[in-house]
């Protein structure tokens, strides 16, 4: 090939590539499926870099982009595959393929509706025979399998104790812990979840002035710091059953969205819309449906 094929060949590709380039993240009709919009900076046309500080008598300084940075949180006790299915924790790859997409699908629609910045989200069961931690823990699992996302689950239920089954190190002081003390620091109260980037914080062990401390100005400081300090990252509260609780409809104001549980065979139609109208908010995003 001589000096002006090539020359030519090269500003072809080039074109085709700046032309695949604006429309990134965009699905086409004949498509037929719905794409997840960059989020976290991914599209931008530089890079999202973080410089790392470290030892430098072992490593030097070094600069990483963020999905290498978010893969440096700390995780010292990953659960295995064996462990994820027998909680009922989804990760890549499961069998059962349908439960995965269900929970993709929810990333792309909370996702999509809040556009590029970091937002949090509120669930809250519709039920009465317990909260829905579990679905909480898979959402904000679902989105912490986003390399260039990181996931926190802040647990506003202290009447279940159900995290800690899901939680591969022992958790202790929470949310409620730190509102009422102001020597304990926001380091104190997060733990690794066993799942990669995803933290996760208790609900904490003060439960019966658990409304007081949710509507102090100590804990809307909490969540303020805890959205604002990672750009990359999605928060997700799990909020107790919302028909029941005062405590829901509290947290309702640190929320950017706002999800209901739906427990299989305890909420009638007339229920589900009941709660809606009571919640009269705009930030109400959907129904989750769960067996």
């Amino acid at each position: 090939m001589d000096d002006n094929k090539l020359y030519n060949a090269l500003l072809k590709s080039e074109e085709e590539r700046r032309r695949k380039g604006q429309h990134e993240g965009e699905a086409r009709p004949e498509d037929n499926f719905r794409k997840e919009r960059p989020f976290a900076g991914s599209g931008r046309k530089e890079p999202n870099w973080v410089r790392l500080d470290v030892d430098a008598g072992e490593h030097p300084p070094t600069v990483y982009d963020s999905s290498l940075s978010l893969a440096l949180i700390s995780n010292p006790a990953p659960w295995s595959r064996e462990q994820l299915r027998e909680r009922k924790i989804i990760y890549p790859g499961m069998p059962d393929k349908a439960v995965m997409d269900a929970y993709r699908e929810l990333r792309i629609q909370l996702r999509n509706r809040a556009g590029e910045a970091n937002f949090t989200i509120m669930l809250s069961s519709l039920g009465r025979n317990g909260g829905s931690v579990l679905t909480a823990f898979n959402l904000a699992a679902a989105f912490a399998m986003d390399s260039h996302t990181s996931a926190l689950l802040v647990d506003c239920d202290p009447y279940s104790g159900a995290l800690g089954y899901l939680v591969s190190t022992p958790i202790a002081s929470g949310v409620t812990d730190f509102v009422a003390d102001p020597a304990i620091p926001i380091k104190d109260i997060l733990y690794p979840s066993g799942v990669a980037r995803l933290t996760v914080i208790p609900a904490g062990t003060q439960v019966s002035s658990a409304v007081e401390l949710f509507s102090s100005v100590r804990m809307r400081q909490l969540m303020v710091e805890l959205k604002e300090k990672y750009p990359d990252r999605c928060i997700v509260i799990n909020a107790p059953p919302f028909r029941d609780s005062t405590e829901a409809r509290i947290l309702e104001r640190f929320s950017d969205q706002i999800v209901f549980g739906i427990p299989f065979g305890q909420v009638t139609g007339d229920e589900v819309a009941d709660s809606i109208e009571a919640l009269d908010s705009d930030k109400f995003a959907g129904l989750i449906f769960e067996e």
